[in-house]
């Protein structure tokens, strides 16, 4: 807990203009994160920002990847590159209309 909390002082919420997910969104739909990114600042409220680093690591991890997606690119990279050697190799044929080339038309 803060010595002086300012924002409640002032009566202004400065967490709503830091945050992304967590302002005002088009058409009130939640941003793709928010679930996220609440829960990984539900966590972290309180306790300190060292403490918050090493206990809320898990919550940050999933936030961080909802944002970039970098686990999931790094997959279906792989996923391609397999496909690519199997491909290669002969053992996988891929369908007709996965190969690029437009149909015949008539």
């Amino acid at each position: 807990m803060p010595f002086v909390d300012l924002q409640s002082r002032l009566g202004f919420n400065l967490d709503h203009w830091i945050l992304a997910q967590s302002g005002e969104q088009p058409y009130k739909r939640a941003a793709r994160c928010h679930a996220f990114e609440k829960e990984w600042i539900e966590c972290g409220h309180g306790i300190g920002q060292t403490r918050a680093k090493k206990e809320c690591k898990l919550e940050f991890e999933d936030f961080y990847e909802c944002m970039h997606r970098q686990k999931t690119n790094k997959r279906l990279h792989e996923i391609r590159k397999q496909k690519e050697k199997l491909i290669k190799e002969g053992s996988y044929t891929p369908p007709a209309h996965h190969t690029g080339n437009e149909e015949v038309r008539p």
